[in-house]
């Protein structure tokens, strides 16, 4: 049995490089009297600096983030005067690229060597982002629980003017949440995007059966887009804003209104799709102010981002008119 006592490290410095090469770490020394900064290859690499000039702590720091910069250069001043080691993550730019950079060393001035601090860079860029993206999995999923449970008691409202009894709104409140249904699933993307490809008129439709009348008033929302197929990640962005649009109908706009009615209608043109959704006859609505909630930058971002589009609202007393631009080429993916 090996003891630690009797257990020979077989460290040099060629194993060490080996290893520090193999954990993707930076080495750093940072002379606290001269401001001097000295790194490794891989350092000025992660930097994106030059290793030709002489760097300074205050030159380095010129890459930090904005957002970051004072906070870590008061963070590191401050591992002078703390006992034991520290962790330092922020933001670097690297051209138009963000880049994420966890410092990590020992702190305190006590028993420093030549006056200089040592420590490690770690590129954590992947991290970082995988918890962004969690972040905002958790924020967009609670959006859509709120909305699901405003869209069932709004529904239910609707329902219970329109039925002539008891059972008949039981039966309409139940197709028109089993719709719902069928509608979330769409908005929901698939693990490894299973499914096929949808054609665009059918998704509108899907997405669009819980609003509509159950009986004689049946109609009140039409559907008239080009007959096109639809990939199964366009599917589930699209699916996101038509769900968004609808909600937003259904709070305040003419899905909210017995009288109301909505028109989509679109055209398909070169490598661009055209799509209207216009609402009438619903409340008498004012322009909102600039502040957009969640669900409004979630309905922009999704419509520039996954769909390489443009969205435009026109506020008109007797209802909104919206506008969607869309990429027939991204809508094919």
């Amino acid at each position: 049995m090996t003891t630690r006592s009797s257990f020979h490290a077989p460290w040099g410095e060629d194993a060490l490089r080996r290893a520090v090469d193999a954990a993707g770490i930076a080495l750093w020394e940072w002379n606290v009297d001269t401001d001097a900064f000295v790194m490794d290859e891989r350092g000025f690499e992660l930097w994106d600096v030059s290793s030709v000039e002489a760097l300074t702590f205050e030159h380095l720091s010129a890459k930090i983030h904005p957002a970051d910069r004072d906070r870590v250069r008061a963070a590191f001043f401050a591992t002078r005067a703390v006992v034991g080691p520290y962790e330092i993550d922020f933001r670097t730019l690297v051209g138009t690229d963000v880049r994420w950079i966890s410092a990590r060393g020992r702190g305190s001035d006590e028993d420093i060597v030549k006056r200089a601090m040592v420590g490690v860079f770690l590129d954590v860029t992947g991290r970082k982002q995988a918890e962004e993206s969690s972040e905002l999995l958790a924020g967009e999923m609670s959006h859509r629980v709120k909305n699901l449970l405003t869209i069932a008691s709004s529904l239910a409202r609707i329902t219970s003017r329109s039925s002539s009894s008891i059972e008949d709104m039981l039966a309409q409140l139940t197709n028109r949440l089993t719709a719902l249904g069928r509608a979330h699933d769409l908005v929901r993307p698939l693990p490894g995007h299973e499914g096929g490809a949808a054609l665009l008129g059918d998704i509108f439709t899907v997405l669009l059966a819980p609003y509509d009348d159950q009986g004689a008033f049946a109609g009140r929302v039409r559907i008239a887009v080009p007959r096109m197929g639809v990939g199964e990640r366009a599917a589930a962005a699209l699916a996101l804003v038509v769900h968004e649009l609808a909600t937003n109908s259904l709070k305040y706009g003419s899905l909210s209104s017995n009288e109301g009615v909505l028109d989509v209608s679109g055209s398909l043109a070169d490598q661009h799709v055209t799509l209207t959704w216009t609402e009438q006859g619903g409340p008498e609505i004012a322009t909102p102010s600039e502040t957009q909630g969640y669900g409004s930058r979630l309905l922009r971002a999704t419509v520039e981002g996954s769909l390489g589009g443009s969205l435009t609202y026109d506020w008109l007393k007797t209802g909104v008119t919206v506008a969607l631009e869309l990429n027939s080429e991204l809508l094919s993916v």
